[in-house]
């Protein structure tokens, strides 16, 4: 016997005329790209965001701190957005909401407990926004949150960080499933193992549509459990004769549980060093997610009384960043930390795309100093987050969705998750690879990527400055990095248009000017000749016209004799 969705899809079949219900879904950051995470889903006038993350900025982006979303969309709509939902305490997922939640009229937060405080100790260096209303989702005892045409069931899965999420969504058209970064771990050190039967349940009802991360769908076979990298770093830890330094991010918070628990097992005190690794140990200790002994850790002050053997430094800085702890360790910088012989150095995490160069230098100045250097490409001690082609598999064949949305990676990854999917039996029409801004439709019965986009540009965060760092800044950045820059000032006389004396000609990451003076020489001239053919001596000159005209020609000639293209900075006085 049909049931009563299945009469109204064969009732709106026969009717071609009554127009099918939709929900629209857009991904505002995360295809295309790692990080940046943001989606949104809309049926009539109500609105539901998926998590407001950062990404950090390419190698072509000197001077910007990171990237965030845009959201002009949502701005524009704020009234009919209901809530946020955040799937975990990565800054890819949380890390623009001091940038974001205020312009899209500061709806309710709903996330889990440590990914609640995390977010809150971010926002104290906000003081002047307003409080954020954030509700708590108990993990412990999950229940659905009711919102206008939506009801929003949480479920737990696993990844690098305690407590993260994934959201099935139930609409009049059908469940949308949102599954963030996540994998499959039955044996974790600190997380439940992920509770397939509950996600199972949830996909019973009606799976319409599985947004679901890519980031590891080109890996073949399963991620590496926690408990594998536990057994490897205690290798490391037996064989250790000096202190032990281990550089990681400050959001594994299981990593942290790991290198504590070895520590205490074998007799060393631990110094915590970094800003936002010290807040996340307070802040997951305070919440129990981190069991410490009493006096296992110590401040790097009191560290300078035990022998090597008894210490672990637990930092900041595997990615080679310049201020990191990690980095003024190698540059001898710290103010109680050296590199000694016979140290062990373990970088307990993955290298980010663009880092490589800074991480390789940094490995090779700790061998220079006599440590012995560990990390992910030598031995397991380091499992990412992301879910492998076998779990991806298991997901899908799981949840059984009629639709699939790969998101959060780059294209590739986006295309091997859709790969994946069609190997399994899901039609390719029924697949979308989409990119970031371009509006999705979805009825019961087809799914379609339309032609209507919303802005998803990057929006870059410069210091203080967040929007106003665009392509025409960006590239003026990278050619001063590059070739340098030339300034032109040419003084001229107000009743006959003449030049006084000579142009002065100024050369920064140009060229040396007391090695280059025939060059500078002929740009003089080439001034000179410039000058004598566009000033005007009635007073009528164009003074734009000049500028550009200096510019243009002095950049022609520079370029013909040197190949390269500095910026050209004319100053034309008239007096």
């Amino acid at each position: 016997m049909d049931t009563l969705q299945e009469k109204q899809e064969k009732k709106l079949i026969k009717n071609p005329k009554i127009p099918q219900d939709k929900i629209k879904i857009c991904v505002l950051g995360g295809v295309g790209e790692v990080g940046r995470n943001l989606s949104f889903i809309e049926y009539k006038n109500q609105i539901l965001v998926f998590d407001c993350g950062l990404r950090f900025p390419e190698e072509d982006m000197p001077g910007v701190d990171f990237i965030i979303p845009n959201v002009d969309y949502l701005e524009k709509n704020r009234k009919k957005i209901l809530g946020v939902f955040i799937t975990h305490a990565h800054y890819d997922h949380i890390g623009a909401i001091p940038y974001i939640v205020e312009k899209i009229g500061n709806p309710t937060i709903y996330t889990s407990p440590l990914t609640k405080a995390i977010i809150l100790k971010r926002q104290e260096d906000f003081p002047h926004q307003k409080k954020l209303d954030i509700e708590t989702i108990d993990t412990k005892n999950l229940k659905s949150i009711q919102l206008g045409h939506f009801r929003v069931n949480p479920y737990l899965v696993n990844h690098n960080v305690p407590d993260t999420l994934g959201f099935a969504t139930d609409t009049p058209v059908g469940t949308v499933f949102y599954m963030p970064d996540f994998k499959v771990d039955f044996s974790p050190i600190i997380d439940s193992p992920i509770n397939l039967n509950h996600i199972s349940y949830l996909a019973s009802k009606n799976p319409l549509v599985l947004m679901m991360d890519s980031t590891g769908a080109e890996e073949t076979g399963h991620s590496i459990s926690e408990k594998g990298i536990y057994e490897d770093l205690e290798k490391i830890f037996e064989k250790a004769s000096g202190r032990i330094i281990v550089a990681t991010f400050a959001s594994l918070i299981s990593r942290l549980q790991q290198i504590i628990w070895l520590s205490e097992k074998f007799n060393r005190r631990v110094v915590i060093d970094g800003y936002s690794m010290k807040s996340n140990v307070e802040i997951a200790r305070a919440m129990n997610y981190l069991k410490i002994n009493k006096n296992t850790l110590i401040s790097p002050q009191e560290a300078q009384g035990l022998l090597a053997r008894q210490l672990t430094i637990l930092c900041t800085g595997s990615q080679g960043e310049d201020n990191a702890v990690l980095m003024r360790i190698a540059n001898r910088e710290h103010k109680y930390f050296r590199v000694e012989k016979g140290d062990t150095v373990i970088f307990s995490s993955s290298v980010v795309p663009g880092n490589e160069r800074a991480v390789q230098n940094l490995k090779d100045s700790f061998f220079r100093q006599g440590a012995r250097v560990f990390h992910y490409k030598m031995m397991d001690i380091h499992a990412g987050g992301h879910a492998q082609q076998e779990e991806l598999k298991l997901m899908i064949s799981l949840i059984r969705p009629k639709f699939l949305i790969p998101i959060h990676g780059q294209f590739s990854m986006l295309q091997a998750h859709a790969d994946i999917a069609e190997q399994l039996g899901m039609p390719k029409s029924n697949i979308v690879l989409t990119s970031n801004g371009q509006i999705i439709e979805a009825t019961r019965n087809a799914i379609t990527l339309t032609n209507y986009e919303v802005p998803a540009n990057y929006v870059m965060v410069d210091g203080l400055g967040v929007g106003d760092i665009g392509e025409v800044v960006l590239r003026d950045r990278n050619q001063l990095s590059k070739d340098g820059m030339l300034v032109v000032v040419v003084v001229i006389d107000g009743e006959n248009g003449e030049i006084r004396g000579e142009p002065e000609i100024s050369s920064r990451g140009f060229v040396y000017l007391k090695e280059s003076q025939k060059l500078m020489s002929e740009t003089k001239n080439i001034v000179k000749d410039i000058i004598k053919k566009t000033v005007s001596k009635d007073h009528t000159t164009n003074w734009a016209y000049v500028k550009d005209n200096l510019r243009d020609k002095v950049g022609e000639f520079l370029f013909k004799e040197t190949q390269r293209r500095p910026m050209i900075l004319p100053f034309v006085v008239e007096i």
